[in-house]
């Protein structure tokens, strides 16, 4: 037997990602937790945390009452949000700054910050001084470790001071205060959470209420009062630091604070300095608590402890794509596992959530899912209805938006289910009985499912679409049901789904159910979505409680939603007409760079038919950005419906947007989102939200082992089909399948007919492995036939001044070539719109961000295979020539009609942000067709004469179109500059 290749020899590289600048992405973060704590550590020392009592608290706060409870995304940072600070000062030049870079704001020479698995780490070098800064979290308690070691470059003594200051914040407008705790040497901060109903008392008072901060040196002096330190020179210069030692004042009522004074004396070694900060309950357990974890905090942070090796995840790849292996094999996982190891840090998770959190734990941790599954049906009702959050600790209850009612939970049972079967094969699960939530009675888990989705199968009106209430998988869509007549197509088709994946596991598994019954649900549900919902080139969202179609074609905003497009393929709605118009529809409108918008127009208004997601900001959460969980839901889909490089582009579009600069994020997680409204605030579009609670993790790290490597169990077998994607290439595989591990080597093979698979050499009749045995190893190959790359698309570039016809042509031409259009006004920001319409000129860093967003655009439609049109108007020469440089089979057209027909024209023309007091600007700027600008066709003054731009009559010598055709199929490496008169 070959020996086992264990995952961290596959796969050898560091699990750690750095960033080098604390200003080029000042929001970059990472996240640590432990089953008792969060925290969210950002790069210039801001920190947002919270830790379980059972509910999430928190444990030092901004300077203002705040959401204390549950991470927002595109969290705000200010002087005073809680962060964690350490200011060094030279004593006897009285030079200062600030680790890690807040709150002076002081550029070191040097500066990294580095995120692992484990811990987060700065380097800085800055007043001849090498520093660095390290955080963890402990074992098992809620507290933060910190250290800080200090020495001198040239190893020469030095007198320092180190000041620690974590500003507590805002703690309670009832009771707060702060002062020093003598007997622990440490600074102990008291708060009251206030109560309104008497019945809230006894919960509270069990809560813990103090926070502490502590060090395993006596400081030399303290200050708790947060006025005292800061004086009237705020964080950046506080008026305390202008004396040698701290006021030794406390807080009474006033805004509390944790600043800590060490004197250091540098004599050639290094000085280090270790502290604790955390909640806790009372003063008597001061004392302990120091001791305790000043001890696990230096044994932390000991050489024997300092390991950032890779977590024994399940799955690993090799391939030429080293940034693609590193997210997948390491941070990918640590996500998906964060969400089902602590639920997202909350005792009542939302039902969907929950359940589809886990479907990443079957691969991870398959018990977890199936305690999972469990937990969620004994708070089933026994008429199979979901409640809308799942209690997971005996004192929880339902809170915020799980006190709203929400008609989708009960779908993602099977879902769930069928994954947990497939990496497992745990056939008794399905026989297990459990009771329910308003009910003693006990049925199994085949009948809890059964009741589950009849539950939803009632739910119905007329027609038979599902009743949407105040909710379903989009929150905030509260208004178009709350009447109970508004239906959801997207439920509808969810529902179409599950029943699909549940006939899948009946017939599989020989279920005794209903199967013809079932089926002919599937063909009803299909057909009446079809009927009432289908408009043309897309499904609708919605029928509001007025009975009108929303997220049709003639809506001016919200227009499109991805949503139902996705379930329908889905739900198996995938032939033609249908699935053609589907993927057309969604690339056309819904497409970005950084991956497909949730909506698209975004909502710029309240829209009462549909509800609160329209009052969100154009193109931020469920309002039109690309909301990463949809996302990840269409990229499974074209893996599902056939599409399998368009599945693996979009996929690598979702991971490239986390690397992007405009993400401004480190690319160790997926975001919930990242802005969107491409054509509405382009400036802006790529945003990460900087919040990694999101089921998009799972359902990405399923789509990749699944769908993309074709890692599939079903019963004692495991199928091994990777999906043929060229773009992929040779690769190497580790996967762990239920406790057998597997090597495999993908090669393609030109002269191969269909995909060949042997183990230790002997090639198999299927593509699967039979009967796994625990503990074994298997060596597999795959061959796969290498595809011819198809026909590269065609790009034809429209340029010209304002008023030339460009955008009239090109969208004539897109249409007449069934190409995808660009309109390049579409593309400019709001700052750039606002400067033309008050007759200012762009310049070429206005213009700069502009062209880059063609090329992307341009560049993501040629990849996905379409035609493409593109206008803008390329003044510059370097601009033609890098929107040309995308592709051979491109060629451009200039449209050069005379200055008084653009004078007429722009006149005419209402509603345009472009002043026509700018066209001389222009004319002055555009640098003519030159011989060296390959593929290009001038169309000039007569042929647009005998053009007509209103009617789309022929021209005398060639039609529009002709000309084109012509360019196109005269591609050379020689110039075609050509004057049609």
């Amino acid at each position: 037997m070959t020996k086992p290749i264990i995952n961290k020899k596959l796969a050898p590289m560091a699990f750690t990602e750095s960033l080098f600048s604390a200003t080029e992405k000042p929001d970059a973060s990472a996240f640590l937790w432990n089953k008792k704590m969060m925290l969210n550590m950002n790069c210039r020392g801001y920190a947002n945390a919270q830790f379980m009592q059972p509910e999430p608290s928190k444990y030092a706060f901004a300077p203002s009452l705040e959401a204390k409870t549950f991470m927002q995304p595109e969290h705000p940072y200010f002087a005073h949000h809680p962060g964690r600070y350490f200011y060094i000062r030279d004593e006897e030049s009285g030079e200062l700054f600030s680790l890690p870079f807040a709150p002076c704001n002081i550029e070191a020479e040097q500066f990294e910050f580095v995120a692992n698995n484990k811990q987060v780490t700065w380097h800085i070098r800055h007043m001849r001084l090498q520093i660095e800064l390290r955080l963890c979290l402990a074992i098992d308690d809620p507290f933060e470790y910190w250290k800080v070691s200090i020495e001198d470059v040239n190893n020469q003594p030095r007198q320092l001071s180190v000041i620690s200051y974590f500003p507590l914040g805002y703690m309670s407008w009832m009771n707060q205060s702060a002062n020093y705790d003598a007997r622990s040497h440490s600074i102990v901060a008291k708060y009251v959470t206030p109560y309104q109903k008497l019945a809230d008392y006894p919960a509270l008072k069990k809560t813990a209420q103090m926070t502490i901060f502590a060090s395993d040196r006596k400081p030399d002096s303290w200050c708790a009062k947060q006025s005292a330190f800061e004086g009237f020179g705020g964080l950046m210069q506080p008026e305390a630091l202008n004396k040698s030692l701290l006021p030794n004042e406390a807080a009474f009522y006033e805004t509390p604070c944790a600043a800590s004074h060490f004197r250091m004396a540098l004599s050639g070694s290094t000085e280090n300095l270790h502290c604790v900060f955390g909640p806790m309950h009372n003063e008597e357990e001061a004392v302990a608590l120091k001791t305790k974890h000043i001890e696990a905090c230096i044994s932390a942070f000991s050489s024997a402890n300092q390991t950032t090796e890779s977590s024994d995840f399940p799955f690993q790849v090799i391939s030429a794509d080293t940034q693609f292996d590193s997210f997948i094999n390491q941070w990918l996982p640590r996500q998906v596992f964060y969400h089902g190891d602590v639920n997202r840090l909350t005792t009542d998770p939302q039902t969907r959530n929950y359940i589809q959190d886990n479907i990443g734990m079957c691969f991870l941790r398959p018990s977890s899912a199936r305690e999972c599954l469990l937990t969620a049906l004994t708070q089933q009702h026994r008429s199979g209805e979901m409640p809308d959050g799942i209690l997971i600790h005996p004192d929880a209850e339902l809170k915020y938006i799980n006190e709203i009612p929400h008609s989708d939970h009960c779908i993602w049972l099977p879902l769930l289910l069928e994954v947990y079967l497939d990496q497992t094969n745990d056939v008794a699960l399905l026989h297990e009985s459990v009771c329910f939530n308003d009910s003693t009675e006990e049925k199994s888990v085949i009948e809890h499912i059964e009741l589950a989705l009849n539950w939803v199968l009632a739910k119905r009106d007329e027609r038979g679409l599902c009743f949407i209430e105040q909710g379903d998988w989009c929150d905030p869509m509260n208004m178009v049901g709350p009447k109970g007549k508004g239906v959801s197509v997207w439920l509808t088709l969810a529902l179409t789904y599950a029943i699909k994946v549940w006939l899948r596991i009946a017939k599989h598994y020989k279920l005794d159910v209903s199967v013809v019954a079932l089926e002919s649900q599937l063909l009803s549900l299909r057909n009446t979505v079809i009927k009432h919902c289908w408009d043309g080139n897309w499904f609708a969202r919605g029928i509001t409680d007025n009975n009108e179609l929303f997220g049709v074609d003639e809506d001016v905003e919200g227009r499109i939603f991805l949503n139902p497009q996705t379930w329908a393929l889905l739900a198996g709605i995938d032939e033609e007409p249908y699935k053609s118009k589907i993927l057309r529809a969604v690339d056309e409108h819904l497409q970005t760079p950084y991956g497909n918008q949730m909506l698209a127009p975004c909502y710029t208004k309240m829209d009462e038919r549909v509800g609160r997601v329209t009052q969100k900001f154009p193109g931020s959460a469920e309002n039109g950005s690309v909301y990463n969980h949809a996302f990840a839901f269409w990229i499974f889909a074209m893996f599902e419906c056939g599409e399998a490089e368009k599945g693996f582009l979009n996929l690598k579009e979702m991971l490239n947007a986390a690397h992007s600069e405009q993400a401004g994020q480190m690319p160790i997680y997926l975001p919930n989102y990242f802005r969107g409204a491409y054509k509405q605030f382009p400036e802006t579009a790529g945003k990460s939200s900087h919040l990694f609670n999101t089921g998009t993790a799972a359902w990405v790290y399923r789509t990749v082992i699944q769908q993309v490597f074709g890692l599939q169990g079903k019963a004692n077998r495991l199928i091994i089909e990777p999906s043929k994607l060229p773009s992929l290439g040779d690769c190497d595989l580790f996967y762990r399948f239920r406790d057998a591990t597997f090597t495999i080597k993908i090669n393609y093979v030109s002269a191969l007919l269909k995909q060949e698979t042997y183990v230790d050499s002997v090639l198999l009749a299927q593509n699967a492995i039979d009967d796994i045995v625990a503990g074994k190893h298997y060596s597999v190959q795959i061959k796969l036939p290498k595809q011819d790359k198809s026909k590269a698309a065609r790009l034809v570039i429209v340029c010209g001044v304002s008023g030339s016809g460009k955008s009239t042509v090109a969208s004539r031409l897109a249409s007449h070539m069934n190409a995808m259009f660009i309109e390049g006004d579409d593309l400019h920001s709001r700052a750039a719109k606002d400067k033309m319409a008050q007759g200012i000129a762009l310049s070429e860093a206005d213009r700069e961000p502009w062209v880059q967003r063609l090329f992307e655009s341009a560049q993501q439609k040629l990849a996905h295979g379409y035609d493409t049109v593109l206008c803008f108007s390329g003044l510059s020469k370097k601009h033609r020539q890098r929107l040309m440089s995308l592709g051979a089979n491109a060629c451009l057209l200039m449209l050069n009609p005379p200055k008084k027909e653009l004078e007429k024209r722009l006149k005419a023309r209402k509603a345009h942000f472009f002043a026509p007091s700018l066209l001389q600007s222009q004319l002055d700027s555009m640098e003519p067709l030159s011989h060296d600008e390959t593929n290009t066709v001038l169309i000039d003054n007569d042929v647009l004469k005998s053009y007509s731009l209103s009617s789309g009559k022929g021209m005398a010598h060639l039609s529009l179109e002709n000309t084109v055709e012509c360019a196109l199929n005269s591609l050379t490496n020689e110039p075609i500059v050509k004057a049609l008169n």
